[in-house]
């Protein structure tokens, strides 16, 4: 705005400078996590539908306004319990941009990088799938989930990509099998109910599927001897 010559310039206007306490910021990060632990045992125990949140925010010690401060709707509690038990921490750090994923592209063959791969992914399925199961089955029946469903399958779809490329930069796919394919073979065998079902229908331990995530990756993606 121009001022007529003479005048007095308006005096300008500041807002206040906004003061961030690293106390205040760490006593948050610590509700939060309380917040988000009680969620996940929560949705484990009681599956969507019978985890309420005043339920979470009392296991939490916290009160009902400070969860949905931080959670404004159940589906998000239920989303970032599920990011926190797949990455292991609550880092706003993608998982395929975490040091794991750089070692697993450096690997030396096909054998060595699907290894790391499972050593990644199969403790993150060992600490999400019920969660991750929890909101694909809960969009069965509440309209609520399906965006968090419909995100969780394109996520999935997304590493099995980023898996099948990574393979593929150590050894040729086997004869006959394109791209989409492959992905979507891994996309299969990374389907939680698949991790499910075997460790607890059917007693293995992580570590055996661990060896048959990776062997059986290895044996339907690749030709024989190529790795």
């Amino acid at each position: 705005m121009n001022t007529k010559a003479g005048a007095t310039p308006p005096t300008p206007k500041y807002g206040r400078r906004q003061y961030r306490s690293p106390l205040r910021q760490a006593q948050a990060r610590r509700t939060r996590a309380r917040i988000l632990e009680a969620a996940d045992q929560a949705f484990r125990s009681h599956g969507y539908a019978g985890t309420t949140v005043a339920a979470v925010a009392e296991a939490a010690g916290v009160s009902v306004a400070a969860v949905e401060l931080a959670f404004p709707t159940k589906p998000d509690l239920l989303k970032a319990a599920i990011d926190v038990a797949i990455a292991g921490d609550d880092e706003p750090v993608p998982v395929l941009e975490r040091p794991w994923a750089e070692s697993a592209r450096a690997a030396p063959d096909a054998t060595a990088f699907l290894d790391t791969v499972a050593t990644i992914l199969v403790p993150a399925a060992e600490r999400s799938d019920a969660l991750v199961l929890t909101a694909l089955e809960g969009a069965r029946g509440d309209d609520r989930l399906v965006p968090l469903a419909e995100q969780l399958r394109a996520q999935r779809a997304v590493t099995a990509a980023w898996i099948v490329d990574g393979l593929t930069g150590k050894t040729p796919l086997r004869a006959g099998l394109d791209r989409p394919e492959a992905i979507d073979i891994v996309w299969l065998l990374m389907d939680p109910a698949v991790y499910d079902r075997l460790t607890t229908a059917r007693h293995w331990s992580p570590d055996r599927f661990g060896r048959f995530f990776a062997d059986g990756l290895l044996r339907l993606l690749t030709e024989p001897g190529q790795a």
